[in-house]
């Protein structure tokens, strides 16, 4: 597998390549387009190529990432949306349903707080 680093940090770019081998993804199975983004950015957005299309050529699911400026932060994050995205069809969890479950709990506890308080004598 190559080496590839991205703008971030090591530990962000070590974290990809091990959860990238825990899923049995490489590099190879992956193709990649560079076009060009829409939305905020103005003239450096309208002449540079920064949005990027990965393609998993296995499952064929396919992730594009235009968030950022920067075509290596757009680089890293499709592969890290590609990561969730590859859990979710395997029917792992992922941190976006972990988030999910922590924020559904928490309105929860605020409902039955809410309940208790006006339940009254």
């Amino acid at each position: 597998m190559s080496q590839l680093t991205f703008a971030v940090s090591p530990e962000k770019n070590a974290e990809l390549r091990r959860r990238m081998e825990a899923l049995g993804i490489r590099e190879e199975d992956l193709e990649e387009r560079f076009v060009r983004a829409s939305g905020k950015g103005g003239q450096h957005v309208n002449k540079t190529s920064t949005c990027v299309q990965l393609l998993h050529r296995p499952t064929d699911i396919e992730v594009k990432a235009m968030g950022e400026r920067s075509q290596s932060l757009n680089r890293f994050f499709a592969r890290r949306l590609l990561l969730e995205r590859i859990e979710a069809a395997r029917g792992q969890t992922t941190a976006r349903d972990d988030a999910a479950e922590r924020i559904r709990r928490q309105k929860a506890r605020r409902r039955r707080k809410a309940a208790g308080k006006y339940d009254g004598s």
